[in-house]
């Protein structure tokens, strides 16, 4: 199978749609302004989040930057944004380079696509926005010195969406000794990353929006429940669970608590149960919504 990230994104729609939290979403319409606002996205990645405020009905007039570290990630929502607007019915104006236009009578969203790293561009932005977005992005990031350089982009509301949380469940059991001990052991090279990480970075924002000065306005839990119907997995979801293991494969492979061969054989029947239509995988996250 080829590993592609910005498919992995795209296969992750459908999984992010049903997992956001409903009460923290209600929240964030609830103290959105009617007037146009300026959005920021962090890791961004290919413009999943902009398009799904489209599609439910939250942005009507917007100015959205969408930031991504990743040019693979850039180029990608540079080609895939336009063509899911027209399929949406949706005109597209290309403006410049870096710059596109959605719009019909009703809509209507200037974005700007900056390939950049978060804290590179926190230094050179100048206008803060109504709106920060980070979605699944703050449990890799360095804590709890981040947050108040990220609050500097928004002058109103953070929505911080999909923060990992501690637990990782792969059923069915394949040996529950061993399943603990990867799941264990996932976890720590979260916590290791030499770029930070957390792998219960969602409890530990209640703390960190404190210290920076935030109001939590609303949170709640956001899990990822992926599980098939009648063998068969909704939208692009098996590819997602595929994606999923590679990140275990990439994140333990030559792990020195490992068995390499069991590893590998673990690997290879989780892959033998996506096929078979039998893996469920749940991964508890949160969401919040806080004012600056």
């Amino acid at each position: 199978m080829e590993y592609s990230f910005p498919h992995y994104l795209l296969s992750k729609q459908s999984v992010d749609d049903r997992a956001l939290n409903q009460t923290v979403f209600d929240s964030l319409k609830a103290n959105l302004p009617s007037a146009p606002i300026r959005i920021i996205e962090v890791g961004a990645g290919i413009g999943t989040m902009l398009t799904r405020l489209v599609r439910w009905e939250l942005l009507a007039k917007a100015n959205y930057i969408l930031v991504d570290e990743m040019s693979e990630n850039i180029e990608s929502a540079k080609e895939w944004i336009p063509l899911w607007a027209v399929e949406a019915g949706l005109s597209v104006e290309t403006i410049e380079q870096d710059q596109l236009r959605v719009f019909d009578q009703t809509r209507d969203v200037l974005i700007r696509f900056e390939c950049a790293d978060v804290f590179d561009f926190i230094k050179k932005n100048s206008t803060p926005a109504y709106l920060l977005i980070a979605h699944a992005f703050l449990d890799l990031l360095p804590m709890p010195e981040s947050m108040p350089k990220l609050l500097t982009l928004t002058k109103n509301l953070a929505w911080l969406t999909i923060n990992f949380d501690g637990v990782t469940s792969l059923e069915p059991s394949i040996d529950s000794a061993l399943d603990e001990q990867i799941e264990r052991l996932y976890h720590a090279t979260m916590d290791a990353r030499p770029t930070g990480g957390d792998s219960r970075a969602g409890r530990h924002l209640f703390s960190h929006l404190q210290m920076a000065g935030a109001q939590v306005l609303a949170a709640g839990a956001s899990d990822w429940v992926v599980h098939s119907v009648n063998r068969k997995y909704p939208a692009d979801e098996a590819y997602f669970l595929h994606f999923i293991l590679h990140f275990f494969e990439e994140s333990l492979a030559g792990h020195a608590e490992l068995n390499t061969a069991a590893f590998a054989n673990w690997i290879k029947e989780r892959r033998a149960q996506i096929e078979r239509g039998e893996l469920v995988y749940i991964a508890h996250q949160m969401d919040f919504l806080a004012k600056v």
